[in-house]
């Protein structure tokens, strides 16, 4: 599977910030496939459900301020799935509380990024991101 094939779950529920990824990837020239839920149970039912998103993403970008499930309650249920818990996330979010950040990485999460407001910082952290998960391999 060539590396722009691995598609990438954006859980996110702020339509300005979805639209910003969208962005960002396309000037990044990021061609992974971009799935996208609104909140956290939105997330688990597309990826529970077999089928519902093809291809069936290896990455989740994920937000932490969200209603009815947010980041870390979305996070620890991947994390007791045993169909889920192998998934790589990342977090994206405008958290900056020392307590989101450790709870998130003791639920395994591959990285923490907050949020640059300004458009060119938030490329360059979208550019990273894909320059990382270019060069790691997945399971």
């Amino acid at each position: 599977m060539a590396k722009d094939d691995i598609a990438i779950l954006l859980v996110e529920d702020d339509d300005v910030d979805v639209m910003n990824v969208q962005r960002a990837f396309k000037r990044n020239n990021v061609l992974n496939p971009l799935h996208v839920a609104r909140n956290g149970l939105e997330a688990l039912d597309m990826l529970r459900t077999p089928g519902m998103l093809n291809p069936y993403p290896k990455i989740i970008l994920l937000d932490i301020n969200m209603p009815k499930m947010n980041g870390l309650e979305f996070l620890e249920e991947v994390r007791k799935d045993e169909e889920l818990k192998k998934l790589s996330v990342f977090v994206l979010t405008t958290s900056n509380a020392d307590r989101d950040r450790v709870e998130a990485y003791n639920l395994n999460v591959a990285g923490y990024i907050i949020k640059p407001v300004e458009m060119d910082n938030f490329l360059n952290a979208i550019s990273s991101l894909h320059m990382y998960w270019k060069l790691i391999e997945l399971p």
